[in-house]
């Protein structure tokens, strides 16, 4: 096992890898910029080291810094995350030249699957179905000639992209012409590449995605699948396993699907193979993301597998200790994605200073959580603050529990979107699993949603008790004198929030 390892990212990740790190009797090294002093990565970490102003591209995305620090502090790995450099195969193969462990896929396997174009030739290679399109970027004319014979609606998606970016969806021949010039526009100001391909827009189409995990000699299982259906503006916000949707028999085929994709880009260490499905279980490939996912806690409660304890094993030539038929998955998990942003504003981001902290417990929860009291969100990164995973027997059990845990979890000063997943859980297509990837859109454009109504005149309640309670415990010391004596006091006048908190209370019952 490592000595010492360089954890080159933030935030919640980098407090999940850290605690592994603890786990395994592994020194852990955290970086961090201006802005992340105080961040609770840097608290957590046996050392850590400053790398530059709060921009990225000067400090967590600095391949130098980082490879400088990491010789510095003398560490025999370094463990990327999630984002920054962890897809980066430049800096795969810096660290490998440094002599430094990249606890990740080789850089070759990055170049083939991090081009959505490159991923889908050699997916055709190696007959994995995928959506009807083409396989690589094309100029207009040609993109007319491949949208007329596959048939509208199409997709135009960035070559390079991710999170929704270069993508634009077309349902008439007119609009051809103007997406593919904002798509090829957007595409290289986000990622500095033009390259744009088409595909068939599958109708109302549920993410599916399987999580593969490869050793260096040869070893390759699937764990489960992910469903990935609840997004915004194609950014995931609420992921799930097992899917509802999936059959021991799909679930097997998607998997052997994932780890033929994944050998045959010569894949190591923890990776996802994304489809996506239509209504009649039909799925295809979609991409591969080669990295551990944000979403990966809900894997480890269904099948009991640390996958942090599983990169490192395989990261140091160990072979995976469990074959495919050891891998079972019990009960099931759901993952919110706890966001510094406003519900109310059209989830613009929300810095600040937290303070206030209630943090959610009991039977079947976890939080996964780069956030404390007193700390202040910054705005130059991600606006991801935590993760909450309601873990059950069922399905329904672990919605309940998610409830439970969202009511009990409040963060002061500044603003979040846990109300939105209240009202997730509790939409009646949720529940009954009919999801896809327009699921969230048309839940958030019903502006009379009765969920809607029902939450704010739940927080209106909640907002007079509190108020009640506080004035309760209040008045005695303000109707006080100055020298303790309440009897030379004037009558206090009865408090108007206290009336209303009662009142509200007396109506909600």
């Amino acid at each position: 096992m490592f000595k010492k390892v360089l954890i080159a990212n933030r935030g919640e990740i980098a407090v999940r890898v850290i605690r592994a790190c603890r786990e395994l009797g592994v020194r852990s090294v955290a970086v961090y910029s201006d802005v992340d002093r105080a961040s609770l990565h840097v608290r957590k970490a046996d050392e850590a080291y400053h790398i530059g102003p709060a921009t990225a591209s000067e400090s967590y995305l600095n391949i130098g810094k980082i490879l400088g620090v990491a010789k510095l502090a003398g560490v025999d790995a370094i463990h990327p995350g999630y984002g920054f450099l962890s897809e980066n195969p430049t800096f795969a193969r810096a660290c490998a030249d440094a002599g430094i462990k990249f606890i990740g896929p080789p850089p070759t396997a990055m170049e083939m699957m991090g081009s959505k174009t490159r991923a889908r030739q050699h997916m055709e290679k190696a007959g994995v179905p995928f959506v009807p399109g083409s396989t690589r970027g094309m100029e207009f004319e040609q993109t007319r000639e491949t949208a007329e014979k596959i048939g509208y609606p199409v997709m135009l998606k960035a070559a390079a992209g991710g999170g929704g970016k270069g993508m634009r969806l077309v349902r008439d021949p007119k609009d051809l012409k103007s997406s593919f010039e904002a798509a090829r526009s957007e595409a290289e100001r986000s990622f500095s590449d033009s390259e744009v391909y088409i595909e068939k827009y599958i109708e109302n189409p549920r993410h599916i995605e399987v999580q593969v995990f490869a050793d260096e000699h040869g070893n390759c299982v699937y764990l489960g699948e992910r469903e990935c259906s609840v997004q915004r503006r194609h950014q995931k916000v609420l992921e799930e396993s097992p899917s509802p949707i999936v059959t021991p028999e799909m679930r097997r085929q998607m998997g052997e699907i994932a780890v033929q994709a994944a050998q045959a880009c010569g894949y190591t260490n923890a990776g996802t193979i994304e489809f996506i499905a239509d209504q009649n279980r039909n799925f295809y490939f979609l991409e591969m993301n080669t990295r551990l996912q944000v979403e990966h806690p809900v894997t480890e409660l269904v099948t009991g597998l640390d996958l942090v304890h599983l990169q490192f094993h395989v990261a140091c030539g160990e072979k995976l200790p469990f074959a495919q038929d050891d891998v079972q998955l019990r009960g099931h998990a759901i993952e919110c994605r706890i966001y510094a942003e406003d519900p109310d504003n059209n989830y613009f981001p929300s810095p600040g200073k937290i303070t206030l902290l209630l943090l959610p417990s009991g039977p079947g929860i976890r939080r996964d959580s780069g956030m404390y009291e007193g700390w202040s969100v910054p705005i130059d990164y991600d606006p991801l603050l935590a993760k909450l995973i309601g873990y059950g027997a069922s399905r329904e059990e672990a919605i309940s529990r998610l409830q439970r845990a969202l009511y009990e979890y409040f963060v002061g000063g500044i603003k979040t979107n846990i109300s939105l997943f209240r009202r997730i859980l509790a939409h009646p297509d949720f529940r009954a699993g009919k999801l896809d990837t327009g699921f969230l859109d048309r839940l958030l454009a019903d502006s009379s949603n009765k969920i809607a109504d029902d939450e704010r005149h739940e927080d209106k309640v909640r907002v007079a008790a509190i108020a009640a309670g506080l004035f309760a415990v209040l008045e005695p010391a303000a109707a006080a004198t100055s020298n303790g004596n309440a009897a030379e006091s004037t009558p206090a006048k009865p408090s108007e929030w206290k009336q209303s908190g009662r009142i509200e209370a007396l109506r909600s019952r």
